[in-house]
């Protein structure tokens, strides 16, 4: 796993992930949590290919702006790209768009965790 890998997830607008539906809001448009878990599916994408089944990421930060609004039926491409890895941390540059352009960008980060342990400190 090296710096410049990336992966992309993808999602249209609907009524279930807007910002009146989620509740972050009162308008009928994207929803600024619905953008952030697409950003964050992204980068898990381009990462899991590289863990074993013992294995899996956790966000543990982010930074992010939501610069444009999209209507239901706008289709969002989320791509997110490796750019750190610094021991089990990993930090991602991640972008948002649609068809008018750029819905928002940031920086994410996740951290490498042993599923059974991570779990089992849950108890």
């Amino acid at each position: 796993m090296k710096p410049g890998i990336s992966a992309q997830s993808e999602i249209t607008v609907d009524a279930g992930n807007t910002a009146i539906s989620i509740g972050s809001g009162n308008l009928p448009v994207f929803s600024t949590p619905s953008m952030v878990a697409l950003m964050e599916n992204a980068a898990v994408k381009c990462i899991d290919r590289y863990l074993d089944e013992t294995t899996a990421t956790v966000g543990t930060a982010l930074n992010i702006e939501h610069t444009r609004a999209s209507a239901i039926g706008e289709k969002i491409i989320a791509k997110a790209t490796l750019v750190a890895v610094n021991g089990r941390e990993l930090v991602f540059d991640v972008e948002a768009c649609g068809a008018k352009g750029i819905t928002g960008k940031g920086s994410h980060k996740r951290f490498i965790v042993e599923i059974e342990k991570f779990i089992n400190r849950l108890k």
